[in-house]
């Protein structure tokens, strides 16, 4: 299969670093033209260049927004122009005892990982509609039906995420529009490795703390390691093609086989 995203606009959240500069990645090498986005200027254009680094003559647009403010969506939005592809992969995560857990933390988790989707969804989805084609994807997480008790406030808006993919494939259906979640395992990024660290100690050779804290905190993968973030974004490439014209309304795995259930 070869899929060929030559002439789409693509926008990816979060991308200046970790999973969301993998999808922008492997967007631009499919042919799409990649909007990278994050707060830090600085950041952003950095993405930029490791995006074209990676992928020579690639149409790639920094714009720094902070989608968790519902004015940081709408100059993003007045900048970046229409989208064929928006891919709400902006999150926050962290380990904290759920009891420790205050209103402003619940409340700060629910702007940043469902709201800031929410809203770029409700600016974008109508002009796909009117033009009879769009690909939403929402990057969730096994943790939106495997809640980790040391992270349910992560857990809750990743369950979230899953609703609104369902709602808003609903309301696109039968337009062209196909709306998913891409449920993440375990993932391999800077972040990660710090909670990594976290967890179970930052004295040990990576390769053993990996290996730790896969045994003692994801025992149920079935990879036995931490994916990798381009193994993410080559489902959001597929998901972002017409061979997936199909697909809509459903919560996609990429897990390493963590979620034990035949269906999420």
């Amino acid at each position: 299969m070869k899929i060929e995203l030559s002439g789409r606009r693509a926008l990816v959240s979060g991308s200046s670093q970790g999973i969301g500069l993998a999808i922008a990645t492997e967007l631009a090498r499919a042919g799409a033209t990649v909007v990278v986005n994050g707060r830090d200027q600085g950041k952003t254009e950095r993405a930029v260049v490791e995006v074209v680094g990676a992928v020579p003559g690639a149409e790639v647009l920094p714009i720094a927004a902070d989608l968790a403010t519902a004015e940081g969506a709408e100059s993003l939005r007045e900048r970046a122009g229409e989208l064929d592809i928006l891919v709400n992969n902006l999150g926050i995560f962290g380990a904290r005892p759920v009891l420790e857990i205050d209103d402003d933390e619940w409340r700060r988790y629910f702007e940043v990982n469902v709201l800031s989707a929410v809203r770029l969804i409700r600016l974008y989805l109508p002009g796909m509609i009117e033009r009879g084609f769009g690909r939403v994807m929402n990057i969730a997480s096994d943790s939106a039906v495997a809640t980790p008790v040391e992270m349910v406030h992560y857990g809750m808006t990743k369950t979230a995420l899953l609703a609104v993919t369902r709602g808003y494939a609903k309301a696109a259906a039968g337009t062209g529009v196909t709306v998913n979640s891409v449920m993440a395992g375990p993932t391999h990024t800077p972040g990660v490795e710090d909670f990594v660290g976290e967890l179970v100690g930052t004295d040990l050779p990576w390769d053993e703390a990996q290996r730790r804290f896969m045994k003692e905190h994801r025992p149920y993968s079935l990879i036995q390691r931490l994916i990798e973030p381009p193994e993410i974004g080559n489902m959001v490439v597929y998901l972002s093609s017409d061979q997936a014209s199909a697909t809509t309304g459903g919560a996609v795995r990429v897990d390493g086989g963590y979620i034990d259930s035949i269906l999420p």
